[in-house]
């Protein structure tokens, strides 16, 4: 029987190891983002095709690590190999949106809004993370 609070330490360690948040574990290895969110707050025990899908995506972990805590992980050592992926990881450009070389045409407001200065903006993707971008 696998200890829950056991496993979600060990469910931790692996998200901390790769800098994954929750979410984005649960994209990883394909199951809902509530699943990770139960089974961080110790409401629903792992499933087996949960486990599975960790051991399937993560090859540095072991499943009897992952399941009773023995044994190594990272289980190879050296330098720190990407999790699988079916999609190519995408960079996003990072861009000065206050500068005047990217600024859109504005149409003229009234007098009493000309005269508002934008503090900052946030961005906000669909995977849950975002991008804030200040004016100085």
């Amino acid at each position: 029987m696998v200890n829950v609070e056991e496993f979600t330490i060990r469910l931790n360690k692996i998200m901390e190891y790769y800098d994954l948040s929750a979410a984005s574990f649960a994209d990883k290895i394909e199951v809902g983002r509530s699943s990770i969110s139960h089974l961080l707050s110790g409401r629903n025990k792992p499933s087996l095709d949960f486990v599975m899908k960790i051991v399937k995506a993560f090859p540095e972990v072991e499943l009897y690590w992952l399941l009773n805590g023995k044994g190594d992980f990272p289980k190879k050592t050296g330098e720190r190999p990407q999790p699988e992926s079916k999609e190519p990881v995408k960079q996003r450009p990072v861009e000065d949106l206050f500068s005047a070389s990217t600024a859109l045409p504005v149409e003229e407001k009234s007098a009493s809004t000309s005269s508002k200065k934008i503090k900052k903006v946030i961005i906000l993707y669909t995977d849950g993370s975002f991008d804030a971008y200040e004016n100085q």
